[in-house]
């Protein structure tokens, strides 16, 4: 049976040029991400978090009162300063991911956590709605044993609340975060028409209601 692919998908496609997992629209984009890992201000606390397209990972977090910045980038591997065409590759180990730099006086990484499951599919440990391969695989990166047990207690939640399902998510000791190229970083803000129909034409949206119901993190 032949699959047939909505227009509104190859529309999104067509447009953007530019799914995470395709060509970026960048004229000229950076060689490398940033040669060293992003600054954190005092006071402040870390989170990092992969599910899929590191472009549609910022905007629900940027929305949480607390959450000082979001920056995207690449995490997990081997590589140092890797650039997007080498992680997309596949040769790094690195995963597409999110660092959130937020104030712990304001709000915890629990709420992190629940903010994080309900924008991804956590039964889908092949990648994230259209994007497929190690690159975009859903993952939970604790730096430290609070950390660790949080992230575990989160998934042993969705586990009970989802029972007969796989919850596919990883929980990966933290490593260094690498910043993406300029052109990847607020690419919501940046393009928003874009990035909509990349959602759309991606099914992320439409997955997370199915999945989360009310309690989904999507595009307003």
């Amino acid at each position: 049976m032949t699959k047939h692919i909505p227009a509104l998908a190859i529309l999104a496609l067509s447009l953007c040029l530019t799914a995470c997992g395709g060509v970026t629209a960048s004229p000229a984009p950076a060689p490398k991400a940033s040669a060293s890992p992003a600054p954190v201000p005092g006071g402040s606390a870390t989170a990092i978090f992969a599910g899929g397209c590191f472009w549609c990972m910022e905007k629900p977090f940027d929305e949480l009162e607390g959450v000082i910045s979001t920056t995207s980038g690449y995490t997990g591997g081997r590589v140092d300063n890797p650039s997007y065409e080498l992680v997309s590759g596949g040769s790094t180990g690195h995963i597409e991911a999110v660092q959130i730099v937020y104030d712990p006086t304001q709000i915890t990484y629990e709420k992190l956590l629940e903010t994080y499951w309900r924008q991804v599919d956590p039964f889908d440990g092949e990648g994230q709605f259209c994007d497929k391969g190690n690159v975009y695989v859903p993952a939970i990166f604790p730096a430290n044993p609070a950390e660790e047990a949080a992230a575990q207690a989160s998934k042993q939640a969705i586990a009970t609340r989802f029972v007969g399902q796989d919850v596919a998510v990883r929980i990966i000791t933290a490593r260094t975060f690498w910043p993406a190229e300029e052109y990847h970083q607020d690419y919501y803000k940046k393009n928003p028409v874009r990035y909509a129909y990349y959602r759309n034409g991606c099914g992320r949206d439409a997955r997370l209601r199915a999945v989360w119901g009310p309690e989904a993190r999507t595009t307003k």
